[in-house]
């Protein structure tokens, strides 16, 4: 159990049966009342974003997240599906709400991170940059480069990016999972 004031940005907790990750806090002291710690608390389930405010006299439990591998297989219908890194046979699928645009940064057969909650997988992470192969480009069109112009390529997991305008077909680049940006070329075939 935890204090109303270890309740920090990091911190996972369970509030009203539910996963909560703290990403905001403050605790702050009016005069003649008692401390309160005001919280902004993020679910890890829905993604929706919560204030709070604990209390002196408040106990919070904090969340046991586990981590599992998992190997992508494919998605269909909104659906993606997932087996057990160590263990092919045992399948699972995850719906669109859990694996969100993640899901279009892992090629087939990738192993990725699940979050699991009560031994249910809640989230999946993947790696801050990864590395995808240009599968369809547009053509060059000569006298687009005085802005530095840009064009849109298609990703080898259906991912569209904006690149420069040297980047072509059969090449990987590198994009960044967090914002979906362009990065860096990394070879040409």
């Amino acid at each position: 159990m935890l204090n109303y004031n270890e309740v920090r940005p990091g911190k996972i907790i369970i509030m009203d049966g539910e996963p909560y990750l703290c990403i905001d806090n403050g605790v702050m002291q009016k005069q003649m009342r008692r401390p309160v710690n005001q919280t902004k608390l993020k679910h890890l389930i829905k993604g929706n974003t919560v204030e709070k405010a604990f209390q002196q006299s408040d106990k919070v439990e904090e969340a046991d997240i586990g981590k599992k591998d998992l190997k992508y297989l494919y998605t269909n219908r909104g659906e993606s599906w997932f087996c057990d890194a160590a263990n092919p046979a045992d399948r699972m699928t995850l719906p669109q709400e859990v694996v969100k645009d993640l899901i279009s940064y892992v090629k087939t057969n990738e192993v990725v991170e699940g979050v699991t909650f009560n031994d249910v997988v809640i989230s999946i992470k993947v790696p801050i940059k990864v590395t995808l192969k240009v599968v369809e480009a547009p053509p060059n069109v000569r006298g687009d480069t005085a802005q530095g112009g840009s064009k849109q390529v298609k990703t080898e997991t259906g991912f569209m990016v904006s690149t420069p305008l040297f980047v072509e077909e059969g090449d990987v680049i590198v994009v960044n999972t967090e914002t979906g940006d362009y990065v860096e070329r990394v070879k040409k075939f």
